[in-house]
């Protein structure tokens, strides 16, 4: 049975329109007019349970307006989804004690008060028994790393050890289904890494079902072996993240440190020119043509160094918003 069952989900918002000028507030004052605005259209896709995987998209893409949809917190224009085996808007105690939300943007910890306080009150929502509470603690604290910072206010910690503790306040419960909204937004390099760690150490003990937005790519990679693609709305790519590389990536990147300094229109030849920085160099060559290119380059230009490698993730997934299709 799938985990979460999403079927031509759509949500449209009413948005009042206002001519400038006296007469068009007027108007506006006495008779509204409306345009719909289509935040999410006809979105189907599944999830087992278990899976980890990577929902992108641009900003205002509708990521997380079908994150709330899937939580309940917004109820849909149309469509179908279950979550659990549950209807999410209904927003049934036993629905509520299978997931969490977690948004990076937003915190749910008392921020004068120690962690330790605003966990007890989870636990009472939730109504965890002293023993289970102590336990999960216990698993998780150590899980993070958090040692004794949950007796320190919140206000006392660092960015990092602050999502760590709202972290574990969204797992004390243990959710079968994690929805994870930018949850490394504005960590370091050192606490993202330390995040995912976390997030992997957590779905490989409880086999917890997570679905996962962020912009740092580094996070899809390392956690995600599938993705969802949104654009405008629209689902434009539901498969693994390595067929989505090696099908929309159809070019390789080589690198060259010269040995002389060249002109852009001397290199622009070999291939798409992504950089010149004094003699290095960064070209896009396409796959079929690499070989062919390479030979070029070694026999006509003064070449000290040369690498070729895959372009980064970001680069393909940012092609591809650029162009709203993957056809």
């Amino acid at each position: 049975m799938d985990m979460i069952t999403v079927e031509q989900l759509s949500k449209v918002y009413p948005v009042a329109v206002k001519e400038p000028g006296l007469r068009g507030t007027l108007q506006h004052f006495f008779q509204r007019n409306y345009r719909q605005i289509k935040a999410v259209d006809n979105v189907s896709f599944s999830l087992q349970p278990g899976e980890m995987v990577g929902f992108l998209g641009a900003n205002g893409a509708g990521k997380t307006t079908t994150l709330k949809m899937l939580t309940g917190l917004i109820h849909p224009s149309a469509g179908t989804v279950r979550v659990a085996d549950y209807v999410p808007f209904r927003r049934q105690p036993q629905f509520l004690r299978k997931i969490s939300l977690v948004m990076g943007q937003k915190q749910q910890l008392l921020w004068d008060l120690p962690a330790l306080d605003s966990l007890r009150i989870n636990a009472a929502v939730y109504e965890l028994s002293e023993r289970e509470f102590t336990q999960r603690l216990g698993e998780l604290s150590e899980m993070l790393n958090l040692g004794g910072k949950l007796t320190q206010p919140m206000r006392k910690m660092s960015l990092g050890e602050r999502m760590k503790a709202e972290l574990l306040a969204a797992l004390l419960h243990h959710p079968q289904v994690l929805f994870l909204d930018e949850p490394t937004l504005g960590l370091d390099v050192n606490a993202q890494a330390a995040v995912r760690e976390f997030l992997q150490l957590y779905n490989d003990r409880y086999g917890a079902t997570v679905l996962l937005t962020s912009h740092y790519m580094a996070d899809i990679t390392a956690l995600c072996d599938r993705v969802l693609l949104i654009h405008q709305g629209g689902l434009i790519y539901d498969g693994s993240l390595k067929g989505l590389l090696e099908r929309f990536a159809p070019y390789r990147e080589v690198r060259l440190q010269l040995a002389a300094t060249l002109e852009a229109e001397q290199l622009a030849a070999y291939g798409e020119l992504e950089s010149l920085d004094g003699r290095d160099v960064r070209l896009l060559v396409r796959r079929e043509a690499l070989t062919q290119t390479v030979g070029q380059l070694l026999a006509q230009l003064p070449i000290a160094d040369l690498s070729i490698t895959d372009p980064p993730i970001e680069e393909v997934i940012g092609r591809l918003f650029a162009a709203g299709t993957v056809a």
